[in-house]
């Protein structure tokens, strides 16, 4: 199903239950779930989600393209806080997103300004996510079905904002399970059955991460649980504390292909995992 904006009031013959309405816009987001005749699969050993933080140029120059040969899918997380409006040398454009999309490539939600979410009110954290959605529809791109906390930071206001506005996965960090350090590490492995859909966590790589890391992290993925990696630029240009080298991501890519890794954006959980259930799931807040 293709996307496109109305005004709150306008009937669109196309909208169907996948629209939501908030602060006087309609909105619509592709299905990249199950059809009502299909069932969930089963989870495999060694699926791993790649998610990259942050609009860095990277996504475009580097990353896509080689992923693109691996045939690994990823989520794109886009923010337009940070230097992404005023450094197009370091950041991507919107017509860049675009193409990353029309790659087959997931665009999730990092708020406008990347602020710590959990010093937002419910109605300013809902603004900065609309702010995106509207700026993915100027651009023919779907409206995100997938968010990633900037900085990790959470608070309940944060997550009812997230639940009110129908996201089915939201991705986190490494806190509180593991000791946060500002150039990443080691973190969770996502277990469906223990961890709210909203509250997924993830492994970060940067200076702080080395190849050994990553081998342990994939090891983790079995018996139904997946690794989830959180990446920022490759390189990142402005923030060194998360950057990753290009040699060194070519040597974490190459190691998913040849042990025979599933690797697939956050959006595509849905086909693993029921997200209806979540009574009882673990929901944290950090710091």
């Amino acid at each position: 199903m293709s996307s496109r904006l109305t005004t709150a009031g306008e009937e669109n013959p196309l909208i169907d239950s996948g629209k939501i309405k908030l602060l006087g816009v309609k909105m619509e987001k592709e299905n990249h779930g199950l059809s009502e005749t299909e069932t969930l699969q089963p989870i495999p050993d060694r699926l791993v989600v790649l998610t990259f933080d942050d609009g860095n140029k990277s996504d475009y120059t580097y990353v896509g393209p080689l992923l693109k040969r691996y045939g690994f899918g990823a989520t794109f997380f886009i923010t337009e806080g940070l230097n992404f409006l005023n450094n197009k040398a370091h950041y991507l454009t919107w017509e860049e997103i675009r193409q990353l999309h029309d790659e087959g490539f997931e665009i999730g939600n990092h708020t406008r300004h990347h602020k710590h979410t959990n010093t937002q009110s419910k109605s300013e954290l809902l603004a900065d996510l609309i702010h995106i959605d509207k700026r993915c529809e100027a651009y023919g791109i779907p409206v995100p079905e997938t968010f990633g906390y900037p900085a990790d930071c959470r608070g309940p206001e944060a997550i009812e904002a997230l639940s009110e506005k129908g996201y089915r996965f939201a991705r986190r960090g490494i806190g509180p399970e593991f000791p946060f350090h500002p150039e990443g590490g080691r973190g969770p492995v996502y277990d469906p059955d223990v961890y709210h859909p909203l509250v997924i966590p993830s492994s970060i790589p940067g200076p702080n991460y080395k190849f050994e890391d990553l081998v342990w992290a994939v090891d983790q993925a079995k018996d139904g649980k997946i690794a989830v990696l959180t990446f920022h630029g490759v390189p990142a240009l402005e923030h060194p504390w998360v950057d990753v080298p290009p040699e060194q991501f070519e040597t974490y890519m190459n190691y998913l292909r040849d042990n025979g890794c599933t690797v697939i954006a956050l959006r595509d959980l849905a086909k693993y995992v029921d997200t209806s259930e979540t009574t009882g799931k673990s929901i944290t807040y950090w710091p």
